[in-house]
């Protein structure tokens, strides 16, 4: 029953737009979190806030990187790995370079 109850108080009907009702519905979907938008009942479109929409893609692409390095692990050979220090070597990087450029962060 709660399922369906919520379904009702998140979806609207397109008619409330054209009667006027939109800022209602976004400050709606601001306090109470996305809402479906129907039309002739069927989903026509999602409304979210823009912070749950960002929050939503920052998601999504951790997702896809997170599956693109399983993927890479998988698929890792370790007879084509080289040691740091060949790669520094092969780039013309030496330890005062790396000393030089002090702490890095990470996200």
């Amino acid at each position: 029953m709660t399922s369906v109850v919520s379904a009702i108080r998140n979806t609207v009907p397109i008619t409330q737009f054209n009667r006027g009702l939109a800022g209602q519905i976004f400050e709606d979907v601001k306090a109470h979190g996305p809402k479906v938008v129907m039309k002739n009942n069927a989903a026509e479109c999602v409304l979210l806030s823009p912070e749950e929409y960002v929050r939503l893609m920052d998601e999504l692409n951790d997702a896809r990187l997170a599956a693109l390095a399983a993927e890479r692990l998988a698929n890792l050979d370790p007879a084509t790995l080289a040691p740091a220090e060949k790669v520094w070597e092969r780039l013309g990087i030496t330890q005062a370079d790396l000393d030089a450029v002090g702490e890095v962060e990470f996200e």
